[in-house]
């Protein structure tokens, strides 16, 4: 199973909806227990770095998202839940992050922000996610800020807008994605669909 991660922030709704249009196992789970007991994890996020962390922390879901992926269990965060693995953000200075990957959330620069919209992928490595995808696919992002970790090996995927930011991660079975799958149609569908198979294929 699947366990989407419900913590008062984030698309719930349509991502379960598109993995059950896949025919994947995938529930809403909102306790530190229910994450346990999942085979992998999605971490949506729609909002603020700092009100996320603090909900996160309250509800005993911090720690044991980062035991889940200390244990190698799959995982995909998906626009804010990308943010949330870094150790902190410009958002929310003195509120740490998941630390799950080094390094900090910065703002987009320009006075063109949030960003909002179709934007596609760049130098893009052969991570699992992006099995069947060629060229430069679109994607739909919505975001101000951007994750930018201090390893550069952990990215899968950059886009561009105002600067070349990380648009992707990609760390053994660890995933994030900032842009939202979800909402960008076909080619968003076959990167869950990816997901989906990558967790058949652990478990």
């Amino acid at each position: 199973m699947i366990a989407i991660i419900d913590y008062g922030m984030g698309n719930l709704l349509s991502v379960q909806k598109a993995l059950a249009s896949l025919g994947a196992e995938a529930a809403v789970v909102r306790t530190p227990e229910e994450v346990e007991q999942a085979e992998a994890l999605i971490l949506p996020g729609v909002g603020a770095f700092g009100r996320a962390m603090e909900n996160l922390t309250q509800r005993g879901l911090a720690p044991a998202i980062k035991a889940a992926v200390g244990e190698g269990k799959p995982f995909l965060g998906i626009c804010l839940g990308m943010q949330l693995l870094l150790e902190s953000s410009q958002e929310a200075p003195g509120v740490e992050g998941l630390g799950l990957i080094g390094g900090t959330v910065k703002r987009l620069p320009g006075k063109k922000v949030p960003q909002i919209g179709w934007n596609c992928l760049e130098e893009m490595k052969q991570s699992p996610l992006f099995t069947g995808l060629d060229g430069k696919p679109y994607f739909y992002f919505v975001h101000s800020y951007y994750a930018a970790p201090a390893d550069p090996g952990v990215v899968a995927a950059k886009a561009d807008y105002q600067l070349k930011f990380p648009a992707a991660f990609w760390r053994d079975k660890l995933f994030a994605l900032q842009f939202h799958p979800e909402k960008s149609s076909k080619k968003g569908l076959m990167i869950l669909n990816n997901f989906w198979k990558l967790v058949q294929k652990c478990s």
